[in-house]
């Protein structure tokens, strides 16, 4: 299985109103609960009115559409990077998943991916 590198730098933070967002920005994130707002995007993009934000996240895409049927995919990478001590957090969509890790900790996620036997570029 292969994980894309993304290139930007990302950002999770909360924010009191989607108004304060760009909707047409790629890759976005949004989760809306009864208790919050939460977005992931490019760090470049993050609005200046944030409620919480954490900064220096990289993020890895598994390239290809995910069948629903598939199992565990996530888990495994999951389990690779927590027995290695690095944190994620994961974000899927309809066709794929995405996996963040604090920027720091990418050159050893890398490199533990790839003992896992995943592709990484």
């Amino acid at each position: 299985m292969k994980l894309v590198t993304m290139p930007q730098d990302f950002s999770v933070y909360q924010v009191a109103d989607l108004n304060l967002i760009d909707l047409t920005q790629q890759p976005l994130f949004i989760g809306v609960t009864d208790e919050e707002l939460s977005i992931v995007s490019p760090t470049a993009t993050v609005p200046a009115e944030t409620l919480n934000r954490e900064d220096h996240w990289k993020a890895f895409k598994i390239e290809g559409v995910l069948d629903f049927s598939l199992v565990g995919i996530l888990a495994k990478i999951a389990t690779l990077l927590a027995e290695a001590g690095i944190s994620i957090f994961a974000v899927s969509t309809y066709n794929t998943d995405y996996i963040l890790i604090k920027s720091e900790k990418l050159e050893a996620a890398i490199a533990v991916l790839r003992e896992g036997g995943y592709t990484v570029a």
